[in-house]
């Protein structure tokens, strides 16, 4: 039987069971007289007259109420309290003290003693509601004591990551799925400031106006770092839990995670974009291939008529051969860019792959005079990839971090990985003139450049080679520092 049914037990029957614990007889016949008068008659009184009898008893949990002598013997009624706490003992338990003993007194209130009563000055009165106060404000915290563990069973078990901070925000409390998350432990996250949480400050400060200003916020979307560098989108939701003056007492918040979402919307968007730019290809390809291809046999058998030994004609008739076929190149560049890339993936080293790629570049790096940083993952890096589409996603990434760069300052640095979530990445970062955000966030659109001359498909193809592995593309990018990419490839 549990202490919490035990409780219940006594109230329905009306019978209050009380246990003396003494060792002096005379005592326990005073006590059992008080608990004789009328006024006690509910009450039944059994005793014992020892440290190592009352443990017994109270293992074999039949009683409501425990009446604790402060001198047993070696031991004291504190030393029992203590002994049948630990032993999961939730019946309430008053200690009878000798004289009055303030320190006594306090230290059995501080181990969870009911009351405490001094022997000589108590009577059938004060006895009798002493025993019914303790019972009745046992069942009120065992009733109290099953709501929290409700309620904190729910906080532990969700699945939403919840946590509680106070006005500035810092954790005090975060359940598991907080510590999945950010990758902290709960003890880590109470010590933590939270704007190691936030990629740029400016964010946390609005979070913390909004919540200030207005007791709540919901749906606040923000980016989010874990204690591995990984970073997450996600939307927060905070409210204010107030007290009985109605101020703000402490804060109560969810986070969802929204990254993965967040990614299928733009891979949607992706699709889209790549579908309708294969309609515009496939439409100028079939517009533009039969006249180009009338142009460049009317060319061939003009040559035929033409003087070829006169330099400006020969100079006029490469000049058009070379558009047509550019034009050509062109448009086979644009169905490229968007057709489904069909993998031949194989188990590879990824180091391997970066290195032979920053092989095709070596030769425009040393030209322009730029310095190349690399450093490679020491661990094993080794995941399902198509070699050649990887070196064409990541050599557009190289050859645009080149050119972004200025010819003789230029610093290029390369950096391999291997994520706590089964990925490979390579970071690519460059020293150049950086893009602004409007730009940034264009920047894998078809037909979006900053470049002259460019066709602006060269990230879109990219994307779409990072897209066919199930793999993903950061970009953070600051005017006048430089920008850095990240591609993420599945082991």
């Amino acid at each position: 039987m549990t202490a919490e049914s035990a409780l219940d037990v006594s109230v329905k029957n009306d019978t209050i069971r009380v246990l003396l614990v003494e060792d002096d007889e005379d005592d326990y016949m005073l006590t059992r007289a008080l608990v004789s008068a009328r006024e006690n008659a509910n009450i039944k009184l059994d005793w014992v007259d020892s440290y190592d009898r009352a443990l017994e008893a109270v293992a074999r949990n039949e009683h409501d109420v425990y009446l604790v002598d402060y001198r047993l013997g070696h031991h004291t009624g504190i030393h029992l309290i203590q002994e049948a706490f630990r032993a999961g003992c939730r019946s309430p338990m008053i200690l009878l003290t000798g004289q009055d003993d303030l320190t006594v007194d306090q230290s059995a209130l501080e181990l969870g003693a009911a009351d405490y009563l001094v022997k000589g000055r108590i009577d059938a009165q004060l006895l009798g509601r002493s025993i019914r106060y303790a019972l009745r404000q046992a069942i009120v915290l065992a009733e109290v004591a099953e709501k929290e563990n409700k309620y904190r069973s729910l906080f532990e078990r969700s699945i939403d990551a919840i946590f509680v901070a106070d006005e500035q925000l810092r954790f005090q409390d975060a359940n598991p799925s907080v510590e999945r998350l950010l990758g902290y432990s709960r003890d880590e996250l109470r010590k933590l400031n939270p704007a190691r949480l936030f990629t740029d400050l400016n964010f946390l400060r609005e979070l913390r106006f909004n919540v200030r200003e207005h007791g709540q916020i919901k749906d606040f979307e923000t980016t989010l770092i874990s204690k591995s560098g990984r970073k997450r989108i996600c939307l927060i939701s905070v409210w204010a839990v107030e007290d009985r003056a109605g101020l703000p007492e402490w804060y109560q918040g969810i986070v969802r995670d929204i990254t993965d979402q967040k990614r299928a919307q733009q891979d949607l968007i992706l699709a889209e974009k790549l579908s309708m730019t294969g309609k515009i290809a496939r439409s100028i390809a079939h517009e533009v291939r039969n006249p180009l291809t009338n142009l460049s046999l009317a060319l061939e058998q003009l040559k035929d008529e033409l003087d070829v030994d006169n330099e400006y004609v020969t100079m006029f008739t490469e000049i058009i051969g070379r558009n047509v076929d550019r034009i050509g190149q062109l448009i086979t560049e644009m169905l490229n860019s968007s057709k489904p890339r069909e993998l031949e993936r194989k188990r590879q080293d990824f180091n391997s792959v970066v290195k032979s790629t920053l092989q095709l570049i070596s030769d425009r790096i040393k030209l322009k005079r730029m310095r190349l940083e690399v450093q490679f993952a020491a661990e094993d890096c080794t995941a399902l990839l198509d070699r050649e589409q990887v070196k064409t996603a990541l050599l557009n990434i190289l050859v645009n971090a080149v050119e972004a760069m200025e010819e003789g300052k230029g610093v290029l640095v390369v950096k391999t990985t291997c994520t706590d979530d089964n990925r490979v990445c390579v970071e690519v970062a460059d020293n150049g003139g950086g893009i602004n955000e409007a730009d940034r966030k264009r920047l894998f659109d078809p037909f979006f450049t900053g470049k002259s001359g460019g066709m602006g498909l060269g990230l879109t193809a990219t994307q779409n080679i990072i897209n066919s592995h199930k793999g993903s593309i950061e970009v953070e990018s600051q005017l006048g520092q430089g920008t850095t990419f990240r591609l993420y490839f599945p082991k």
